[in-house]
């Protein structure tokens, strides 16, 4: 796999994943239901894909060669737009479904 494509499937999963916790009421999608989940549960399912995504990114980086060392700074880059990435299921969860439903 070459570095776009890389890149291309860390920043798809990316989005894939900061949205899954306002896609349904499972717990990590293959969980048990429960009925409604509470915001914090989302919060720290939230958290938790943030770091698989991450693990995902450094295995590919592991495979493409040297892991290159990273300070605070780009962890707080990249949980900022994890978040941002995650802001379409946030609407579609807590402002466009209470109108509409």
């Amino acid at each position: 796999m070459d570095q776009t494509a890389a890149v291309w499937l860390v920043l798809t999963a990316a989005l894939v994943a900061a949205n899954l916790p306002f896609a349904n009421e499972r717990w990590f999608v293959v969980g048990p239901r429960r009925a409604p989940k509470s915001m914090w549960v989302r919060l720290l399912e939230l958290v938790v894909l943030y770091f698989v995504v991450g693990a995902i990114g450094l295995g590919l980086e592991q495979h493409a060669g040297q892991i290159y060392p990273q300070g605070w700074e780009f962890y707080a880059t990249t949980a900022s737009l994890f978040v941002t990435l995650a802001f379409p299921g946030f609407v579609y969860r807590y402002l466009y479904k209470k109108r509409h439903a």
